[in-house]
């Protein structure tokens, strides 16, 4: 069951995640999203709705309630290294090359930072610590870092090899590639959180 704190953190997810996304519409001139403000209020309350409605049917699925976090958090995440990236690529106009790699880098380092604490004490939260919050800390970077490589391999090589496609910019293509990226980790970021860091 969904309790006030669960709300709460979903809404500031969804804020979060509103806010990073505004930054990156801001960076790629090719969209025009009407009524911004209005994705400052749209995304919290759907957030909740959203956590709150997986709480109800985790009743059947129990598994569902720590998934849809995990993925809430996720979306956070993404949003934070898909900001971040822009934020870096509008600094210097650099959209490809090393450039991006290192970008993409730094924002991924980002997006793990915040991972850990919104997983460690919302998506996976523990009562019982057999570990030190060093050895977690650790461990959660070294599932990071895989995760890193995966990643940051990804969208280096559908930003550099493949190159941007269907017309789509420079700034388009390396957030093109930040998503892929970000969809081909996924999978082992939330295996590699929950078997190793986070036990249960």
């Amino acid at each position: 069951m969904a309790t006030k704190k669960d709300i709460v953190l979903a809404a500031l997810a969804g804020f979060l995640i509103a806010v990073f996304f505004l930054s990156v519409a801001n960076n790629l001139e090719e969209f025009s999203v009407p009524y911004l403000p209005a994705i400052l209020i749209l995304f919290p309350a759907l957030s909740a709705v959203g956590i709150v409605v997986a709480s109800a049917i985790a009743r059947t699925l129990p598994a569902l309630f720590q998934a849809a976090r995990f993925l809430l958090v996720g979306a956070l995440n993404s949003f934070i290294d898909l900001g971040v990236l822009n934020f870096l690529i509008a600094l210097t106009g650099a959209a490809s090359g090393f450039s991006y790699s290192l970008f993409k880098g730094t924002s991924f380092l980002t997006a793990v930072i915040n991972s850990y604490f919104w997983n460690k004490y919302w998506t996976f939260p523990k009562k019982n610590v057999d570990k030190t919050a060093w050895q977690e800390f650790l461990q959660f970077f070294a599932v990071s870092g895989l995760g890193f490589v995966i990643n940051v391999g990804a969208a280096s090589f559908v930003v550099n090899v493949i190159g941007p496609q269907f017309g789509f910019s420079k700034a388009l293509w390396a957030n093109v590639g930040a998503v892929v990226a970000a969809f081909v980790s996924l999978a082992w970021n939330f295996f590699g959180y929950k078997l190793f860091v986070f036990k249960i």
